[in-house]
């Protein structure tokens, strides 16, 4: 499994956010892209899951793209989004069972892995609420069931912790590391950079729309010529070169 991204440019208007980005997520991998607030990290995300078409370039998951072959590009890829959404007007056992419709599932084997994962985010008792009486965080955890319980080749997370509480957050890191071992490919676009450091293995420093650097975190620190910087180190002073030579 390879998500693909080559030359993309693209955004919200004729006015690129992105500029000529290109990199990839391999089976086995979990790769952070990493920026601060507008650097175009959920464009780039919103751009692999369709929201937004390419001004340029391309996107491919195992040789499918979205243009030419949607049903498989999208069988293949499960998202969590940075603001949950869910369907106010179904339970929590509804949003697992129509999980478990749109990817087609084995409803028997579906439900078993369910509930392990309502068991993990100690969900198990609230199937019969509606989104209205979950908070933040549960709305969160929510969505992590639904995405993670198809057992996709791809996850694509946004922003995945803000509002997760320290023992949500391990169990999602958790979740993230066995699936990587399964062989699922993750990308996952954060700001929380020490957690990052932690649990990715190749990284993607965007700034302004484009790629500042890319290479896995020793590649960051040969780039930086600092062996003991932190992914935070590294960043920050990657974009203030970039700001103070602007």
């Amino acid at each position: 499994m390879t998500l693909k991204i080559n030359g993309l440019v693209g955004g919200y208007s004729q006015v690129p956010v992105l500029k000529n980005i290109s990199f990839e997520v391999r089976a086995g991998e979990v790769v952070g892209l990493i920026g601060l607030n507008g650097a175009g990290k959920s464009t780039t995300i919103n751009h692999v899951i369709g929201l937004l078409t390419p001004q340029k370039g391309s996107i491919i998951i195992d040789g499918a793209t979205l243009m030419k072959d949607p049903e498989t590009y999208k069988s293949k890829m499960a998202y969590i989004p940075e603001i949950p959404v869910l369907y106010q007007e179904l339970t929590l056992r509804e949003h697992i069972d129509l999980t478990i419709m749109a990817y087609g599932l084995n409803k028997g084997k579906a439900w078993l892995r369910a509930e392990s994962l309502l068991k993990m985010f100690r969900l198990s008792n609230k199937l019969e609420w509606f989104p209205a009486n979950f908070s933040k965080g549960m709305k969160q955890k929510v969505m992590i069931v639904c995405a993670f319980l198809t057992e996709a080749e791809l996850y694509v997370i946004d922003e995945p912790f803000l509002g997760l509480d320290p023992l949500a957050t391990r169990d999602l890191l958790n979740l993230i590391q066995s699936e990587k071992k399964r062989g699922a490919a993750v990308l996952m676009s954060t700001h929380v950079l020490s957690t990052a450091q932690e649990h990715c293995d190749y990284f993607v420093l965007l700034h302004e729309g484009k790629i500042k650097t890319q290479g896995t975190f020793e590649e960051l620190r040969n780039v930086y010529q600092n062996q003991q910087a932190t992914l935070t180190d590294i960043y920050l002073g990657l974009t203030q070169e970039v700001t103070n030579h602007g």
